[in-house]
């Protein structure tokens, strides 16, 4: 059996993109909870050490220098990783909300597998993006192994759309 990889774009259907835009928004709302934890973080943590200081008999356990070092070095290493979370999770869902297109892959089942403690059924498959994905019990009694199965997914998020 030849494996020939055959993939293209289609648009979003209105469904997806209201899904996306749900998904967007909830993804932003929880950078910005994040972020301001990381703030609060960012100023109490440094207060926190120098009461350790003040413990620990230091002459000078408040010092405005060490705070503020603490803050700033504090302050990148927070906007460090929002950056990193943005970058790999929310800008991938908004490019995919303004290109609007979906990836289609046709992709070969390797294995058939039942899940009795959740009653569900999986089909891993050959895609380099989606390497398994649960369907329903029709479609897991009706194909095979090496029977072919199109799946839909974001083009630049690859977020998992659905199966036919």
């Amino acid at each position: 059996m030849s494996v020939e990889l055959v993939k293209y774009r289609q648009s979003l259907n209105r469904e997806e993109v209201s899904f996306l835009r749900r998904k967007e928004e909830k993804d932003r709302k929880q950078i910005f909870r994040i972020a301001r934890v990381f703030m609060i973080l960012c100023f109490v943590c440094p207060f926190i050490v120098a009461w350790f200081r003040a413990f620990a008999g230091h002459q000078n356990p408040f010092s405005i220098g060490y705070y503020f070092l603490g803050v700033f070095f504090l302050v990148c290493f927070s906007l460090a990783g929002l950056y990193w979370g943005y970058y790999h999770n929310l800008r991938k869902l908004r490019l995919d909300l303004k290109h609007r297109t979906k990836t289609i892959e046709r992709a070969f089942i390797t294995r058939k597998q039942y899940m009795p403690s959740n009653d569900s059924y999986f089909f891993y498959l050959t895609s380099a993006v989606k390497l398994s994905i649960e369907v329903a019990e029709y479609d897991y009694r009706r194909l095979d192994k090496g029977d072919e199965v199109s799946i839909e997914y974001t083009t630049f998020s690859n977020m998992y759309l659905g199966y036919f």
